[in-house]
């Protein structure tokens, strides 16, 4: 499965490049819903700002954009010369549906419009020059997967599942469809993978163990790393506080970090040995911008 580790990082055919100053774009995928895949895809951009990189983080989950709510961000984006600014918070440049549309309105979209709202949010937004640009799919296989693959060039696909055996099934599917589209498979996330008491410092693998692991074996490609389930995750998520910048001497932030970096060393180059726990709390320390 060699050709699907390598970058060629050429528009697809056929295409202008909507987003001429990012030089990677990376999706966040997942084979079912309820992994944590958006809370994923929000500490990792997180991560990736506070080892010093331009980051972007696109929430292309139409139908259940959960981004801006995890990133502290309710102030909708700003328009100059008839482009939306992204709002920017952490570091991140931020855009969403949700942004555009009332909170509780269902978005009941055909493939076409949704092909159209994901290219206006590559086309008419003011992303700058970034070193990586996220993008938080929704789950499975479908329209916003397929219409990315065609829109602009990846660098490559992350795939997010948990332990259990129905969530690996899925992920084999979802993988399997990267393949087809000839996107680089940039490795598995283990997310919930573990919970470590507070008190006691007992491991429990509540939703099994090695699975994600083993499917990264099973199908040739990176196995990044594996995220606990912890109640400061969620509450980052909850709150708009993504634990990387929230707490980012704990052990789950650098979890984070660590998966971040090796990202970047694989699609960018990047240097390996990430910046230290002292240098992060000094960016933290300097004023975020919460919208």
């Amino acid at each position: 499965m060699a050709e699907e580790h390598t970058h060629g990082g050429q528009a697809p055919q056929g295409t202008a490049n909507l987003i001429p100053g990012v030089k990677h774009v990376i999706a966040v995928s997942s084979g079912k819903g309820g992994v944590g895949k958006s809370t994923v895809a929000s500490n990792l951009a997180c991560a990736m700002a506070l080892a010093g990189a331009r980051v972007g983080l696109l929430d292309a989950d139409l139908y259940g954009p959960n981004i801006p709510m995890m990133m502290g961000s309710t102030k909708g984006p700003e328009q100059q010369d008839g482009k939306i600014v992204p709002v920017e918070n952490y570091g991140v440049k931020l855009i969403s549906m949700a942004f555009l549309v009332p909170e509780d309105a269902p978005l009941v979209w055909r493939g076409p419009m949704v092909h159209q709202y994901l290219q206006a949010f590559f086309r008419d937004v003011l992303w700058g020059d970034l070193d990586y640009l996220l993008i938080d799919l929704p789950p499975g296989t479908g329209d916003v997967q397929l219409s990315l693959s065609q829109m602009v060039p990846l660098a490559g696909a992350i795939t997010v599942t948990t332990p259990q055996e129905v969530a690996l099934y899925d992920v084999r599917k979802g993988m399997a469809m990267f393949q087809k589209v000839n996107v680089p498979l940039l490795g598995i996330i283990e997310n919930m993978s573990f919970f470590l008491c507070g008190h006691c410092g007992e491991r429990t693998e509540i939703f099994s163990h090695g699975g994600g692991e083993r499917a990264a074996e099973k199908l040739g490609v990176p196995f990044l790393g594996r995220i606990p389930i912890d109640p400061a995750i969620r509450d980052g998520g909850d709150s708009g506080h993504p634990i990387v910048t929230a707490d980012p001497a704990s052990p789950q932030a650098a979890a984070f970090r660590e998966i971040a970096r090796k990202i970047m060393a694989e699609v960018g180059g990047t240097e390996k040995s990430g910046p230290s726990i002292d240098s992060l709390l000094k960016k933290i320390k300097q004023p975020f911008t919460t919208n």
